[in-house]
């Protein structure tokens, strides 16, 4: 006799993986262009395809919704509770929000030029663990709180959250600082940074990626001082698909005691960050850095803490 969807639902709970210290699990995940999507499997057999974003929101699409046969529930706006998942290709829940999603309709527009899979996990999901995101290995592990990788403390970094007047952490979107041409800038720390361009700027580019790729993200003011600054930095006009946004080329900047670059950044009108990004963050930031600039890093970031420690394999 096979055993019950029921049964199948509680092995699955009973069995889910716990990280340990020096012991993490390694997630379902799926990298492409320096971001990683969550591939979990339910008891049932069908599979989800979730894109994991530290700067974003949370929801799953109506047509997920669907085609895993999920009952919604009504409100404003609707969700749905996640199934579970077999241990084998299994991904934690949202504990913030009891496991529930919103879920998107399929009217609600969507950025052009970029898939999003399933849904999106962000920074509810995120909060409350320490993940660490292995650019270089493609991998991304869930670890036991607080188990940190040894780093000199160079290589530790004290992120932003905002704290209410009662100690109590308001939103989970992480700040973190980075050096640009001698500037100190805050940051939101954004996986999920992304952007899809326009054919004519994958030509200019001339890197052998494809058009919808990690980005990082930098405010029109700052963009237009370092491009007065620093004549000899490649600008490519209308680089981006839906906005004609350009991007610029920083040769180099500095984050978690490392070098990097270079790194493009994409430009957003001031307002998207100055007001509308620094509302939920603990100071206003100028941007966000993406998988683009993060990408030769083992990234761990310890949510409960607010540490991240960087790794650059073979150093």
């Amino acid at each position: 006799m096979l055993p019950s969807l029921f049964a199948l639902s509680v092995l699955a709970v009973s069995q889910a993986p716990t990280p340990k210290a020096g012991a993490p699990v390694v997630l379902p995940a799926r990298w492409a262009a320096d971001r990683f999507f969550v591939e979990p499997l339910t008891t049932d057999g069908k599979r989800l395809e979730l894109y994991t974003d530290t700067g974003g929101g949370l929801f799953l699409t109506e047509g997920a919704t669907q085609r895993l046969g999920l009952a919604v529930e009504d409100g404003k706006p609707p969700s749905v509770r996640l199934p579970p998942f077999v241990p084998g290709a299994w991904i934690p829940g949202v504990g913030e929000s009891g496991d529930r999603l919103p879920v998107m309709p399929k009217s609600a527009r969507q950025p052009p030029g970029i898939n999003l899979g399933d849904g999106i996990l962000g920074q509810t999901w995120f909060a409350g663990h320490c993940w660490t995101f292995d650019y270089p290995g493609r991998k991304l592990l869930l670890r036991a709180e607080g188990d940190l990788p040894a780093v000199e403390h160079a290589h530790r970094v004290t992120l932003g959250f905002p704290v209410g007047g009662d100690g109590t952490r308001q939103t989970n979107f992480p700040r973190i600082q980075a050096i640009v041409d001698g500037e100190t800038l805050d940051l939101l720390l954004d996986t999920g940074a992304t952007t899809a361009l326009l054919p004519e700027a994958v030509k200019a580019l001339g890197d052998g990626g494809p058009a919808e790729r990690a980005t990082s993200f930098i405010t029109s003011s700052t963009f237009a001082r370092w491009r007065s600054r620093n004549a000899e930095w490649r600008v490519v006009e209308k680089a981006e698909t839906g906005t004609d946004q350009p991007m610029i080329e920083v040769p180099s900047l500095e984050v978690g005691g490392y070098s990097a670059g270079p790194v493009w950044f994409t430009r957003r009108p001031d307002p998207n960050f100055h007001e509308f990004m620094s509302q939920w963050m603990d100071r206003r930031v100028e941007g966000a850095l993406g998988g683009n600039a993060l990408r030769t890093f083992r990234v761990t970031v310890d949510y409960p803490s607010a540490i991240a420690a960087f790794e650059r394999p073979g150093r």
